[in-house]
């Protein structure tokens, strides 16, 4: 779609449903135009007249003059907005009939609907922001962690921007002692490529080492999810109910009687977890019940923690004895081994001997404490190696390995004897990746993608 700056753009900004108000933006160059034609202020002021920054007590009123509903106007002047446009917002009663009917008063008037993160992208296209801060509003926005929001509020103030800046700045650097080798290359003592060669392999650190936190950066991004994975009737339905405090799966002592996972998520200390019930691990002819347990091994994969249980008054088979001996080999280090059903007389395992367990029973809340507990600390591991002020989306990291793919080139041809005329091709075009990044070079299909994902009052 072909986006205009020069039409004024309305939307609700607070989320729809019950509450006691919501807020209307209305932006672009004839928004006084059309917050005159909607608006009745006391002694017939106009919004038009008023100073920047000030707010204004009213009515919204139809193309007839009729009252739709008393409210607030903010008015604020370009370029001193988000946007960079005119903007007047409008605080109005939070009644979807009151916001629909100022919505069609303002279209009537000249405006239209705004669309996904239009008015972001407007702060872009008027350089109030750079494309990596637009999108940190919308992980804001959407932040499932104490974390997340933390870093979101700190890319949004600049940290990663800042952190592209400093890589470009060396990257210009390069490409100056490029260009000046390639000008001087028949005088004595001209060449640069020890000096190139140093910054290529100083910002392949970097990127390297910010790489390296992509998934934990998905973990502060999304929440936790957390897999209660285990053999059939080992009581990962009622540790689930337990951990979410109510009744959200079935829980019988007939086998299989959960044969696909369920989610169900809950906030706790700052974060959101994720938490999946998972079918029984078992052999089985039921072809449904097959399926479950193959979603189950996905699961376990897919899990930032695995919580493995165990009926302990139960032997394994032989079967869901090396399907646990398969889990812990490739997930040790994700795994909570909880032993379940200490109430009765229990079994030894031998895979166990040299693991840390936690033992449970359905009327022990204090154990399932110290479980929550455990599953924290585990969290705190995972967060624990996030340097980084700020996060990664999947279009930052592709930026980056394909920023890393470049640079890996150049560094093998500085090693050889240089082309510095190859050299500063291949660095003006590693420079493009970076303004792509921020969006100064950005394709409008590109544009289109990352606005997509916003919400319409944003």
């Amino acid at each position: 779609m072909h986006y205009s700056s020069n039409e004024s753009i309305i939307a609700q900004c607070t989320p729809q449903g019950s509450g006691a108000i919501a807020l209307l933006r209305l932006s672009g160059s004839n928004a006084f135009s059309v917050a005159d034609a909607i608006s009745c202020l006391p002694k017939n002021k106009r919004l038009s007249d008023q100073q920047s920054h000030t707010i204004h007590y009213g009515h919204v009123i139809d193309n007839n003059g009729n009252r739709i509903d008393q409210v607030l106007f903010l008015v604020m002047r370009a370029p001193h907005t988000f946007t960079g446009n005119d903007t007047i917002e409008i605080t109005c009663h939070n009644n979807a009939f009151i916001i629909q009917a100022i919505l069609q008063a303002a279209i009537h008037a000249g405006a239209r609907l705004a669309q996904e993160g239009e008015f972001s992208r407007r702060a872009v296209l008027n350089n109030k922001i750079d494309i990596v801060q637009a999108e940190a509003i919308n992980d804001l926005i959407h932040a499932n962690t104490q974390l997340a929001l933390k870093q979101s509020l700190s890319q949004l103030e600049g940290s990663f921007s800042h952190w592209i800046t400093t890589i470009e700045k060396e990257l210009i650097k390069a490409l100056a002692l490029s260009d000046a080798s390639f000008e001087f290359l028949d005088e004595e003592n001209m060449e640069f490529n020890l000096q190139i060669k140093d910054i290529i392999e100083h910002v392949l650190e970097t990127i390297q080492k910010l790489k390296a936190t992509f998934n934990q950066q998905q973990q502060i991004r999304n929440g936790i999810r957390i897999a209660i994975i285990g053999s059939v009737n080992a009581g990962k339905s009622s540790l689930f109910n337990t951990l979410l405090n109510q009744e959200r799966a079935i829980v019988t002592n007939i086998a299989g009687t959960t044969r696909d996972a369920i989610e169900a998520g809950l906030y706790k200390n700052g974060n959101y977890w994720t938490l999946i019930d998972t079918a029984g691990l078992r052999t089985t002819d039921d072809i449904i019940e097959q399926m479950g347990i193959i979603r189950s091994r996905q699961e376990a994969h897919k899990a930032d923690i695995i919580l493995l249980v165990f009926d302990g008054s139960q032997k394994l088979s032989p079967a869901e004895e090396a399907v646990y001996q398969e889990l812990l080999h490739h997930y040790d280090k994700k795994t909570i081994i909880i032993v379940n059903k200490t109430d009765l007389p229990q079994q030894k395992y031998s895979l166990l001997s040299d693991k840390t367990t936690f033992a449970v029973h359905d009327q022990d809340k204090t154990a399932v404490r110290i479980i929550e507990t455990a599953i924290q600390e585990k969290i705190n591991i995972l967060f624990s190696s996030i340097a980084s002020p700020f996060l990664l989306n999947q279009r930052h990291f592709n930026s980056l390995l394909a920023l890393e793919k470049n640079l890996l080139n150049i560094h093998a041809m500085v090693i050889k004897k240089p082309s510095y005329e190859l050299i500063s091709y291949h660095l003006n075009d590693t420079l493009t990746i970076l303004s792509e990044l921020t969006g100064k070079t950005i394709s409008e299909s590109s544009m289109d993608a990352v606005f997509k994902e916003f919400c319409v009052g944003k």
